[in-house]
């Protein structure tokens, strides 16, 4: 009954009664040769097409019936999005992907493409330009097809090596042309000139000849790979050494070494084509069985192992069932609302700035001022595009808004951004419809981005729209938003009883529109296969994924906690020491020169005692210097040099390209930053004030933080970001300017926090954040306190004793602050009372111990300096030296940093007396009425006298 059409049983019976009724054509077709004359698919493309979707199929089923017996965790699957196969297949497999869960045919393909094992490679990069250039018009590009062959003219891609790097391509007169899939076709290699013809009119083979001599458009000009280190198919035992991550790189981080990768089984080479003299309309597909294992079922093994929580699955290990693989350039994403287009968005601009950079760099002669050490790599070719995908109902979140916004105000100024979004609209976010003709006005309203649409569930207007747009947006490296209009195949996932809210006429209209059966239809009228044979090669593949997932059952899960937490921010101390120290020495030596150039001949540590603010300013402009791929940006921080002046100078230092200001949106600041440390930069974007976080913070604990747990290390996104904020601004406040939290921070996993309170700390501090971004890939939030960025005294006015040294380069190593390790400052004899605090706490604690000495009480003044991690040993240790422990808190009282100090005494065993002062649970309001609601150097005084009469 159509009331049952959402379960899996069902729609495999209906396929197999659609397949069925299909007549055969009247005589055999080659599948060399386009499917008809004018669709610029081959019967083998169609046929790569019609395996990636029925492996997604299968695996779709898989989930159900893993679920069914409690061995499968994940049941949202890709049925009725299949069309997406040919999304992949009109891309490079070098293009990063950010996929949205529905992508299991896109996947596959993706897998098969980059193991040769296809009949696809990417389009001719000339020709697919002009397929989408300007002269096609406006209303023609907003169709999505152009019309005729050209637009979806491919050339043959060769087996490439055994082990490929992201970004590197091998196509050349040594590797002939490679036509496998999993099953081989009779016309073996397509070879003759009467294939498809690229978009210019020269047959496929003869474009092939030509290329011979040329290198390929999507490699690197170096011989060097593009990745941070190369990366190998996961699992394969070959990696390369941590150690070798360039400083600053961001994308793929080092493959896993061979006692802990995950374990892939290798595809073997593809079964050799029959003889090529036998008459092709003769042969039948070979049985299935005969044929190993090849990337579709690798894919599927992949897919399966994240279905059942295996500790094995090549991307999350285990930890969530998400699509990517650092090899298939497929960035995983955990979001179902969109909140991967931010970062999509910053992958697009920071691929073009490297591009240009690049290209200036050669043309110069000579690298830009600050290229000490090695010059920012992106993992990927400079001419990919970044592609992100997600469905209709997340057109309308906040983060889909910022990503389209912030694509289209940058192309509006001039910048460019290669960004393919792809919007897989099925008309429904669970039970929520989307109003008819709603998102194809929203799209087609978005201003700076192309549209072009298509029926995604016809392969063939599927593959001919991407071609045309991803064409344009390699070209142009301009935005564009592919809108295909797919259905949903068995409901949400496996819980969702759709028939409780689709009418049963909805659910046939779907069935008839699925993709999968739209494909067969093509095979069968173009006489490339009979129903029959696509049945046989249906059920083979329903076979090998019920084996797969049969075998993926036993193996092991996350044994410990451990185990689970291993890959979420790894701290390697003695190589961020190291780090610095190697810096101070180049800065020092072999980069003294330019070092003074770009400080204008004023050296800071030559400048005499300087604020909190002077010394972050020159601790950016030497982080600049040192890290090339460093880039400073945010809301008014390059022309103005910050509200507060500590970002002053560095633009006109360093260059637009790599300081420059932002549109007013936090998301979209933090979503820039995430993408140019996926795409091998170092960003160290602003945060205006530390409440405007609160608008964007899921771009950090939902996507920052989570990179590396969910990619098993395989990604990283490096980032400072710089939160300007805390409380106590004497005549400038109210709540947004004076906010005290940090609660919505201290909870995030793998997440750095850090206070700097004096000048003497607050360059170490940024100079051990960059140094553990670039080399453990860490996510470092760098809190300001704004009360102290021009704070020139500490007891008495004019002392000048708040103010410090700049550190020079032969200094750096010995004043390193380690991440996690806290200052202690002793006043008196400091036998009497510890007092643990930080940020503006730190001022107002040593002036109090000031006035405790004078009543002869000696004071241990503890500075955490790090609020994650919480440097637990120091506190503890400090503490039981007096055995009486005041907290001081300038955050609210419900949820404040003293919460985790009072713990981390208790689970330290700490014995000894303790007290905690705080700010009240308010908010800060505007004048001197803040004055009830914080901390003050009288509440402090008070607690300790407290402690002390106990």
């Amino acid at each position: 009954m159509l009331s049952d059409v959402t379960t899996p049983q069902d729609l495999d019976d209906r396929f197999r009664a659609a397949l069925a009724g299909l007549a055969d054509a009247p005589r055999p077709g080659d599948p060399g040769e386009p499917a008809r004359d004018d669709l610029p698919l081959t019967g083998a493309q169609l046929l790569d097409l019609f395996d990636a979707q029925v492996t997604s199929r299968q695996l779709d089923l898989a989930g159900r019936w893993l679920r069914s017996f409690d061995e499968g965790f994940y049941t949202i699957g890709s049925a009725g999005h299949e069309g997406n196969a040919a999304v992949a297949a009109a891309l490079r497999p070098t293009d990063p992907a950010l996929l949205h869960y529905r992508s299991g045919a896109f996947y596959c393909l993706r897998a098969a493409q980059a193991a040769g094992e296809t009949a696809f490679s990417a389009p001719d990069r000339a020709g697919s330009d002009r397929a989408g250039s300007d002269r096609a018009g406006s209303d023609r590009a907003g169709s999505g097809l152009a019309g005729g062959a050209s637009s979806g003219a491919v050339e043959e891609r060769p087996a490439p090596p055994s082990r490929p790097e992201v970004g590197a391509t091998t196509e050349g007169p040594e590797n002939p042309p490679h036509v496998a899939g999993p099953i081989a076709l009779p016309a073996g290699p397509v070879t003759g000139s009467s294939g498809p013809a690229t978009p210019d009119g020269t047959p496929a083979d003869a474009t092939r000849a030509g290329r011979d001599t040329e290198p390929s458009t999507g490699a690197p000009d170096d011989s060097e790979p593009k990745a941070a280190a190369g990366a190998a198919p996961a699992g394969s035992g070959s990696s390369a050494a941590a150690d070798e991550v360039p400083a600053g790189s961001g994308g793929p981080a080092p493959a896993a070494s061979a006692e802990t990768a995950p374990d892939r089984e290798a595809a073997p080479d593809a079964q050799a084509a029959p003889d090529a003299q036998a008459d092709p309309g003769a042969q039948a597909v070979p049985d299935v069985r005969e044929i190993a294992e090849d990337a579709y079922t690798g894919a599927a093994r992949d897919v399966l192992r994240g279905m059942v929580a295996s500790a094995r699955e090549p991307i999350a290990g285990g930890r969530h069932k998400v699509f990517g693989r650092a090899d298939l350039a497929v960035v995983p994403t955990t979001s179902t609302i969109a909140s991967h287009l931010p970062r999509a968005v910053g992958a697009g601009l920071a691929l073009e700035r490297l591009r240009r950079r690049e290209s200036a760099g050669r043309r110069a002669g000579a690298a830009p001022v600050g290229d000490v050490g090695h010059p920012p790599r992106s993992p990927w070719p400079p001419d990919a595009i970044v592609v992100c995908s997600f469905g209709d109902a997340s057109v309308n979140h906040a983060s889909a808004t910022a990503a389209f916004n912030t694509a289209g105000w940058y192309d509006h100024t001039g910048l460019r951004i290669p960004v393919l979004f792809v919007c897989e609209d099925n008309g429904l976010g669970i039970s929520v419809r989307s109003p008819k003709g709603w998102v194809e006005a929203t799209l087609r309203a978005k201003p700076g981005i192309r549209y072009f649409s298509a029926d995604g569930t016809d392969p063939v207007q599927t593959y001919q729209a991407t071609v045309e747009a991803a064409g344009w947006v390699r070209r142009h490296r301009r935005p564009a938003v592919l809108h295909l209009t797919t259905v949903r195949l068995m409901g949400h996932a496996g819980a969702d009883a759709e028939a409780a809210y689709r009418r049963p006429g909805e659910l046939a209209a779907d069935l008839a529109r699925d993709p999968v059966l739209a494909t067969a239809r093509r095979l069968v009228s173009a006489g490339v296969a009979s129903a029959e044979e696509l049945l046989a090669r249906y059920d083979e593949r329903g076979w090998q994924v019920r084996r797969i997932a049969e075998e993926v059952i036993d193996e092991p899960k996350l044994a410990s906690a451990a185990e689970v937490a291993a890959d979420i921010a790894p701290r390697r101390p003695a190589r961020v020491t190291r780090a610095v120290a190697d810096a101070g020495t180049r800065a020092a030596g072999a980069g003294a020169g330019v070092r003074a150039e770009a400080f204008g001949g004023r050296l800071p540590e030559r400048a005499g005692p300087l604020t909190l603010a002077q010394s972050i300013n020159a601790a950016l402009a030497d982080g600049m210097l040192d890290h090339p791929g460093m880039v400073v940006f945010g809301e008014d921080v390059a022309a103005k040099g910050g509200v507060y002046g500590v970002t002053k100078g560095l633009r006109d230092r360093f260059g637009a390209a790599r300081v420059f200001d932002t549109l007013l949106d936090e998301t979209s600041i933090l979503g820039l930053g995430l993408g140019a440390g996926l795409a091998g930069l170092l960003p160290v974007p602003e945060i205006q004030y530390l409440a405007y976080l609160h608008n964007a913070e899921d771009q950090l604990r939902g996507e920052a933080a989570t990179m590396r747990f969910f990619s098993s290390g395989a990604f990283r996104n490096p980032m400072v970001v710089r939160l300007p904020g805390l409380a106590y601004q004497e005549g400038f406040g109210g709540h947004f300017h004076n906010e005290n939290s940090l609660a919505v921070l201290r909870d995030v996993p793998g997440l750095v926090i850090a206070v700097p309170a004096r000048p003497d700390d607050a360059a170490p501090m940024l100079r051990a954040c960059l140094a553990g971004a670039a080399v453990d890939g860490t996510v470092c939030a760098f809190v300001e306190p704004i009360a102290l960025y021009h704070t020139r005294d500490l007891y008495t006015e004019g002392d000048g004793e708040w103010l410090a040294e700049y550190a020079g380069p032969e200094r750096w190593a010995a004043a390193h602050a380690p991440i996690g390790r806290a200052r202690v400052y002793g006043v008196g004899s400091a036998e009497d009372v510890t007092i643990v605090t930080f940020g503006n706490g730190v001022r107002m604690s040593l002036r109090a111990a000031s006035a405790l000495a004078e009543e002869g009480v000696g004071t241990r003044v503890v500075d955490l300096r790090w609020i994650a991690p919480l440097p637990v040993a120091d506190i503890v240790r400090e503490a039981s030296a007096t055995g009486r422990v005041l907290v001081v808190d300038e955050t609210r009282r419900s949820g404040g940093v003293g919460e985790g100090v009072i713990s981390a005494l208790v689970d330290g065993g700490y014995v000894g007396t303790a007290l905690r002062v705080a700010s009240i649970d308010s908010f800060v309001p505007l004048g001197p009425a803040a004055r009830h609601v914080l901390v003050s150097e009288e509440a402090i005084t008070h607690g300790a006298r407290t402690l002390l009469a106990r």
